[in-house]
């Protein structure tokens, strides 16, 4: 079995210590070579490579948005068929959230990431299956695990600007640009048109959230749900708010933090399971994709693409017993 470890070496929780041992760990079981990325973009070159050269893994270590430049090298820009062929994906968390990979069922702990890849590979050659998971189609390109338009995007934008000026992004840190970034937003008017099938034009909207799995991130160990029963094996889950009031907000946040979520409000429209929802704008506004900030946008659709991708992860969990 052929495999390509793709490292980002700057991602926030990666050392050489761990880098080493998850090379080593792999070493012995299949035909490895290394890749560092230096520079943005690089995991996307990468895996071009690796899908042409008849790589049968790639293993990333990193975080997030390095998950998300090998998926979108692997499979192409959105629209087009997708590769007859392709390398299955692992993940070795090494970013600060690292979502994807916890919605897969992997741990955050590196070292024990790495004994679960190992046992994974290990199955394989015992004749176990990959499994398949789909990917939210967002036109320009793909994305993995969520996408948002609106307050979303401006801290996705916030933090990529503080992360720039060398200050370490942690869950703490992404939660206090969140808080200050909803109440700067407070007394803005709302700019956002929800289209859903089978459903009138939905206006008056703050923000949107786009899922692909759950939960919609982490605080710390903490999963925030905001469509608990949307899986890599089910449509799109969608969570937009009407009403930027902060008594509300603080309510609804609450019930994102349950450990039995129950996701209701007078001013949220949440849907499970749709084919696709499109979102305009009356002027342009902030969007990210797997948490990179994508840029201001008037208009985005996103559709679901179910088993575009296949992963060497556990078998599926249900919602929000995927802990």
């Amino acid at each position: 079995m052929r495999a390509v470890l793709i490292v980002n070496p700057n991602a926030t929780s990666t050392t050489a210590a761990g880098r080493d041992l998850l090379a080593h760990a792999l070493e012995s079981r299949v035909d490895l070579s290394v890749v560092h990325t230096d520079h943005r973009g690089h995991a996307i070159e990468i895996a071009e490579a690796a899908r042409n050269d008849g790589t049968d893994v790639i293993i990333v270590h990193g975080g997030d948005g390095t998950v998300n430049e090998v998926v979108n090298g692997l499979l192409g820009r959105p629209g087009r068929e997708l590769p007859e062929t392709m390398p299955a994906v692992a993940v070795v968390p090494g970013g600060s959230a690292n979502v994807f990979a916890r919605a897969l069922g992997i741990s955050p702990d590196p070292i024990v990431a790495t004994n679960q890849l190992v046992d994974l590979l290990s199955a394989r050659r015992n004749g176990a299956a990959w499994r398949e998971i789909g990917l939210m189609d967002c036109g320009e390109r793909w994305a993995v695990f969520t996408a948002g338009m609106g307050v979303d995007g401006d801290v996705v934008a916030a933090v990529e600007a503080q992360r720039a000026k060398g200050r370490k992004v942690t869950p703490g840190r992404y939660i206090r640009v969140a808080v200050r970034e909803m109440l700067s937003s407070a007394r803005n008017e709302p700019l956002m048109t929800l289209e859903l099938p089978g459903q009138p034009p939905q206006s008056g909207v703050y923000f949107a959230f786009i899922s692909n799995s759950s939960p919609w991130t982490y605080a710390n160990t903490r999963p925030v749900w905001t469509n608990p029963d949307t899986t890599f094996e089910t449509g799109l889950g969608v969570f937009a708010i009407t009403s930027m009031n902060v008594w509300r907000n603080l309510m609804l946040v609450r019930r994102m933090l349950s450990k039995k979520p129950v996701i209701k409000a007078k001013h949220l429209i949440r849907h499970d399971d749709v084919a696709w929802v499109r979102v305009t704008a009356t002027e342009p506004v902030a969007s990210q994709i797997d948490g990179d900030f994508l840029g201001l946008r008037a208009e985005m659709t996103f559709r679901v693409v179910p088993g575009a991708l296949c992963v060497v992860a556990p078998p599926a969990a249900k919602g929000a017993d995927q802990q």
